[in-house]
């Protein structure tokens, strides 16, 4: 129905409008959507389209078997997770990842993660983003209870990186530095399925599934004094959401041409 075909092609312009309105955001993902389409022909997969060999009449063309049953909706969407480019702005605060990893913060709503390391230092001294969210240090390893069963011992909170008004450096492994003496490391952390964590609002992330988790090597590196850059090419997305625009226009033709026809149709009958 041309009526779904607009409601799919609206979120899609939605979805696109907001990677252009993103593009400069520092550590933005893209996001692109999955589209399914039911075609009722496919459940008659034997049935023939019967086109009359004669002169065609005004009737034959009354035969939709049953495209009108037809729709399409959006079945999802997911994020691309493709590396952004680092772009050195030589300010201590900024700190971009390269690599897969993310920066594990604490947010009002629980632990998160982001790429994006655009930090500042809070009225307590301690790190934090852009939006005043804790930055966690690496957890230490959990300890084995009364049962057996592993415990963490350390809350969120207690992560905190703590730099005061002093001066920090961030080296490539993630270590923090105040002078020369090490006060923390990262909480630089990897999944093994990137596409399963869920987007929230302000480049963050939700894990869902704590055996996501990588455990083993770490792969990602933090550099000091650079961004990483929204992975959106403005150029192309601008493109995509022109083309998207004409669609969901030439729909909205479609479904007004409809609306006239039926209109036009009842007025006929109206006269007999």
């Amino acid at each position: 129905m041309p009526l779904s075909g607009a409601i799919a092609q609206q979120r899609n312009v939605e979805t696109i409008a907001n990677n252009v309105a993103n593009a400069n955001t520092p550590g933005f993902k893209k996001e692109q959507l999955v589209f399914k389409e039911h075609l009722a022909a496919l459940e008659s997969p034997n049935a023939q389209v019967d086109l009359p060999q004669k002169e065609w009449k005004p009737e034959d063309f009354y035969r939709s078997y049953n495209a009108e049953d037809a729709f399409v909706k959006v079945d999802g969407a997911y994020t691309l997770h493709d590396q952004g480019q680092l772009s050195p702005t030589g300010n201590a605060f900024d700190n971009a990842l390269n690599g897969p990893g993310f920066f594990e913060v604490l947010s009002p709503n629980g632990v998160r993660y982001t790429r994006k390391g655009n930090l500042t230092i809070n009225n307590e001294g301690k790190l934090v983003t852009d939006q005043g969210y804790l930055l966690l240090s690496k957890a230490p390893p959990p300890i084995a209870g009364a049962d057996g069963k592993l415990i963490l011992n350390s809350p969120p909170e207690s992560r905190a990186i703590s730099v005061g008004n002093n001066k920090f450096s961030i080296n490539l492994e993630g270590e923090v530095f105040s002078g020369p003496n090490k006060i923390a490391e990262l909480s630089l952390v990897e999944f093994s399925d990137v596409h399963a964590l869920k987007k929230e609002s302000n480049s963050l992330f939700i894990n869902p599934d704590q055996k996501n988790v990588k455990i083993g090597e770490n792969k990602t590196s933090v550099h000091q004094g650079f961004v990483e850059q929204s992975n959106v090419n403005a150029v192309s997305e601008m493109s995509s959401l022109i083309n998207a625009n004409r669609n969901f226009e030439t729909i909205q033709r479609v479904i007004k041409t409809y609306d006239t026809m039926s209109g036009k149709a009842v007025n006929e009958i109206s006269k007999f």
